[in-house]
């Protein structure tokens, strides 16, 4: 993955079309109240601690929308706005990691994965966190993603709770 070939000001975030939004891998329930995530396979317990003191840094808004209760719950999900932004900590290492021609971005000292998603995923995209302990992964449903906004905040608490590092899973 080539993070230092394209380092993007957060504003350059809300450049993103919509068309290339990220889809949420979770499903929402009816009426918004929770947001069905599945938690990433058990991580070595280094890594869900640091995944636990992320969960716990976690903002309570992200583009404007209310953080959700997760089913099942679980301190390797998080979600807002029903299942409009998903967020799994402790993810294994997405493969397209080890390519060097996948872009990737930089948002408040974390380096991030950025990829495309095909249509039939429903398009859009997928941001996972690299450079770190633990691998973290952002979805985003087309309706937020061109928000600038919705890494920084996430940003700032991986940043706070997620040593720089290779994670070794």
């Amino acid at each position: 993955m080539s993070l230092h070939r394209r380092s993007l000001p957060v504003r350059a975030l809300s450049a993103l079309p919509a068309s290339m939004a990220v889809m949420a891998v979770a499903a929402c329930t009816p009426g918004g109240s929770e947001a069905l995530v599945d938690p990433p396979p058990t991580p070595p317990a280094a890594v869900a601690k640091l995944c636990a003191a992320l969960h716990e840094k976690l903002p309570e808004t992200v583009a404007g929308l209310a953080r959700t209760r997760t089913e099942p719950e679980s301190d390797l999900t998080a979600a807002w706005g029903g299942s409009a932004i998903v967020l799994r900590c402790g993810i294994p290492k997405p493969p397209k990691m080890a390519d060097p021609k996948q872009d990737g971005v930089h948002v408040n000292g974390v380096a991030w994965l950025l990829e495309e998603r095909d249509a039939a995923s429903g398009g859009g995209f997928r941001f996972t966190s690299g450079l770190r302990l633990a691998y973290t992964e952002v979805q985003v449903d087309k309706e937020h993603a061109t928000d600038a906004g919705m890494l920084v905040g996430l940003s700032t608490a991986v940043s706070a709770t997620v040593p720089e590092g290779i994670a070794s899973y």
